[in-house]
């Protein structure tokens, strides 16, 4: 019987390199016709390119091809380094143009002086207006060391102005703040998993232990994850030397792979709180779950992504390179969170593993954890949602009337109080509104769309002519009040204004600030912790009677 299995399988392999030379040869043959006999000229870049491309596209979404004038891009993503200017930049709607949104702390932008509004005319001689953002940004960065010529109009003054920014290497924070939420909380807020940001957490942790933390909010929300090793390094943090965080499972013996902490551990006693979202994905999502399967930490939020598959980068002739999944990875408890079924390439990408399919593990405390579908928190918190006006007024309003706005008010005030003291007054927050109504501001509302599919189906079902003076008098008291609508949602708009507001003066740590201030998912975690029974009981298994 081994024998035959032996010889099945020396079969089977030699019909799938058969398989592998004849296909190539076929597509070289192919190329070669089209080369010679098509009736346009090739651009072989393009062509074969665009083979490569759907090949992968018959795999999973983080297999991808990256030619020559793509590495700087590659270099970027796994490095989180770039050169530029160091700012971030809007697309204005009103303007139709590109501007400084966010000038970084001590970057060149800051240096040089640039401020929020400023209208980018030309980017080394070259008008932008109308070019899309990323046209602008490619145009913006380059080698670290040269010098882009910007010329500028500031709406304040009117002014058009030519400066000079020397490009420097930029590193993407991946921690954009830490801070302490009260005398006993501390809070750390990680993007992205790129290099050293292990280091960086253990600075932050080392820091906040100085000032007085006892317990601690990790907010994975919205990380995409990056680097493996950045995840294991970071829960070294918090579990003894030599705990077995994941293990990669690959079809080669070389993406099998065991992963430890391999650094002593800073505190592995005190309470933590992890934050999750559908968006916390990868390496956010080794972490967690190894905090979770090794009972270290309470999830807080909503179900992660489910992204269990791991990647390396290949070098390719030509100064080409591919990023390539190699291996699934498995949490401490044996789980693999993949939560999306590749099997049949991208086009399978909505195939989210069933909850009916799931398999169940155990955390070292015997806690039930399941697989297949991302990390299920331990407590679900949901965020808050933002009315439909205050979404239509700050991110699809034309006349960008909330960005003009804090442009305006940060050019009429050199200072502002503290992050914690600042508040828009109410005086200013008329001026906002007088802006708003001035500018025509309108929007789709809900009850508008709800009332129009009453009014059809009351026709189509026949009793329009019966209500038809009811609805009326509802369409009347549902007419649009610019004005109520901007008074109704007043504390919520003022939020967001200040928000935009306050990075002028306090940079991305004050923006960063103020929004864990008015969060109530960090303020239901700062509740878990100091509800000291409750956090137990999440990490205890549950009880059953036989």
């Amino acid at each position: 019987m081994l024998l035959w299995c032996c010889a099945a399988q020396a079969q089977n392999d030699s019909r799938h390199n058969y398989d592998i030379v004849k296909n190539l040869d076929i597509f070289n043959v192919v190329y070669k016709y089209l080369d010679v006999l098509y009736v346009d000229t090739l651009n072989p870049n393009e062509t074969v390119g665009a083979g490569l491309g759907y090949m992968l596209s018959t795999l999973d979404p983080y297999t991808e091809y990256y030619p020559e004038e793509k590495q700087a891009e590659m270099k970027e993503m796994l490095t989180g380094k770039f050169a530029g200017i160091g700012a971030l930049l809007k697309f204005h709607r009103g303007l139709k143009t590109t501007v400084i949104d966010e000038p970084s702390k001590g970057m060149p932008a800051d240096e040089a002086k640039l401020k929020k509004g400023d209208i980018i005319v030309s980017v080394d001689g070259k008008k932008v207006k109308g070019m899309p953002i990323s046209d602008v940004t490619k145009l913006i960065r380059g080698e670290a060391g040269t010098v882009v010529n910007l010329k500028v109009k500031r709406p304040s003054t009117g002014k058009t102005m030519s400066v000079k920014v020397t490009r420097r290497t930029i590193q993407t924070p991946a921690l954009s703040y830490y801070g302490m939420v009260d005398n006993k909380t501390g809070y750390i807020c990680l993007t992205q998993f790129n290099e050293d940001c292990a280091k960086e957490v253990r600075r932050a942790v080392i820091d906040l232990k100085k000032q007085g933390m006892e317990q601690l909010v990790l907010d994975l929300r919205s990380n995409d994850g990056g680097a493996e090793l950045e995840a294991v390094g970071l829960v070294g943090i918090f579990v003894p030397k030599g705990t077995l965080v994941v293990t990669n499972k690959g079809k080669h013996a070389a993406s099998v792979k065991e992963y430890r902490t391999t650094v002593e551990p800073i505190d592995t006693m005190m309470p933590l709180v992890v934050m999750t979202n559908s968006y916390t994905a990868s390496s956010s999502e080794i972490t967690c779950g190894a905090l979770q399967d090794l009972d270290r930490a309470v999830i807080l939020g909503t179900r992660t992504y489910g992204k269990g598959l791991v990647q390396t980068v290949v070098d390719l002739p030509y100064n080409s390179s591919m990023k390539l999944t190699i291996s699934k990875y498995y949490t401490p408890s044996g789980r693999c969170i993949q939560a999306r079924n590749y099997s049949h390439g991208r086009s399978a990408a909505t195939e989210h593993i069933p909850d009916s399919l799931t398999k169940e593990f155990r955390t070292a405390h015997g806690r039930i954890v399941k697989d297949g579908g991302g990390i299920m928190p331990d407590t679900v918190v949901r965020a808050d949602s933002i009315t439909s006006f205050v979404y239509y007024l700050c991110y699809t309003d034309s006349t960008e009337a909330v960005h003009d706005f804090a442009a305006e008010y940060i050019a009429r005030h050199p200072t502002i109080p503290a992050v914690g003291q600042f508040t828009l007054s109410d005086a200013d927050y008329e001026r906002f509104c007088q802006k708003v109504v001035s500018n025509g501001f309108t929007y789709n509302r809900e009850t508008e769309r709800v009332l129009k599919l009453l009014v059809e189906a009351a026709k189509f079902e026949g009793y329009y002519n019966e209500t038809k003076d009811e609805l009326d008098r509802i369409e009347q008291k549902l007419t649009l009040d610019l004005r109520r609508d901007l008074q109704y949602n007043k504390e919520e708009m003022k939020r967001v204004i200040e928000g935009e507001i306050i990075p002028a003066y306090y940079y991305q740590e004050g923006a960063e600030q103020h929004r864990v201030a008015h969060d109530s998912q960090v303020q239901k975690a700062v509740q878990l912790l100091y509800n000291v029974e409750a956090y137990r009981r999440l990490l205890s298994p549950k009880q059953t009677n036989d």
